[in-house]
């Protein structure tokens, strides 16, 4: 059970490892784009390219779609990016139904596990495999794997990543379950988890009084989707840009926050302990662009700054 490409690798590899896939259960083909034409899930591409049976159901409820996921008769369900389920689904079948977080539980429970480890400025993450119960995330850990998260990844290169690490966890979850009785563990109860809440439009607007660091990791964490933003001030002209890749520099300086520092080749904005220097940005009515070749086009007017 899958959407994204993030499960497209799990299924992949379930399919290569010889795994007999009676199912694959993914969103309804939704209408997108200019022309609004029904576009597939990534998973059920995949599905249909390999030959296997699709179910794309509106209601996981429906009693129609409860008698067709109980004929395919499955011993085990995977999930893995997809929906919550309600228990008449995930207690069907034989072995259970676990699902591939990517965090390492309890930490990061939620819609947004990739991009909030990258804003929190976290050092590592990981996977966890668990047995899916009647709260998000909250199941019986089965296995975790940890990887480390360096100072240049994205969520975009964290998601790929992880994409892999998870692939491969989730085939070693399915030969400890084969071989049973399978032992799990407890989640941990603390008193703070950290969170991965929904990402709305407002929570990737961009604080320039942060501090540095901070900023940074609000620009990679959001970095390639859904992207860090702010509002441009250049002379007269006020636009909403959409910063996709920066970088830090540490330095003195006696600017107000936010004022932006342009040369020829390069753009910066004045922030707290020195510098963010844009690399990568998406002017309002633009197209995704170098700073370096924005700036051939664009006149930066003095006392422009970023809001």
């Amino acid at each position: 059970m899958g959407t994204p490409d993030f499960a497209v690798t799990t299924l992949a590899a379930l399919v290569t490892a010889d795994y007999t896939v009676v199912g694959v259960i993914t969103a309804p083909d939704r209408p997108a784009g200019r022309g609004r034409k029904l576009q597939t899930s990534a998973v059920k591409k995949y599905a249909l390219a390999h030959d296997l049976k699709v179910l794309q159901p509106t209601n996981l409820k429906d009693d129609a779609f409860i008698a067709e996921l109980k004929a395919l008769e499955a011993t085990l369900q995977i999930v893995v990016a997809f929906r919550m389920l309600p228990k008449v689904v995930w207690a069907m079948p034989t072995y259970g139904t676990f699902n591939l977080h990517a965090s390492l539980l309890p930490d990061y429970r939620g819609a947004a596990p990739i991009n909030w480890a990258l804003m929190n400025g976290e050092t590592k993450t990981g996977a966890t495999t668990f047995f899916i119960d009647d709260k998000i995330d909250t199941g019986e850990i089965i296995l975790q794997k940890e990887t480390l998260i360096s100072d240049d990844d994205t969520a975009g290169s964290l998601h790929d990543k992880l994409m892999h690490l998870g692939a491969d966890l989730v085939l070693e979850t399915v030969a400890v379950i084969s071989k049973g009785p399978v032992q799990t563990q407890k989640q941990p109860q603390r008193a703070e988890l950290k969170k991965a809440y929904k990402i709305f439009t407002q929570t990737c607007k961009i604080a320039w009084d942060a501090p540095m660091n901070t900023i940074y990791n609000h620009i990679r964490g959001l970095s390639p989707y859904p992207v860090a933003w702010s509002h441009f001030v250049n002379g007269e002209e006020q636009m909403t840009v959409k910063i996709y890749s920066a970088q830090k520099e540490p330095a003195t300086h006696h600017l107000p926050i936010g004022t932006i520092v342009a040369g020829k080749k390069d753009m910066k904005v004045a922030v707290a302990g020195g510098y963010i220097q844009l690399l990568e940005i998406q002017l309002q009515g633009r197209r995704r662009m170098k700073v370096i070749d924005l700036l051939n086009g664009l006149e930066i007017k003095k006392k422009s700054y970023m809001a």
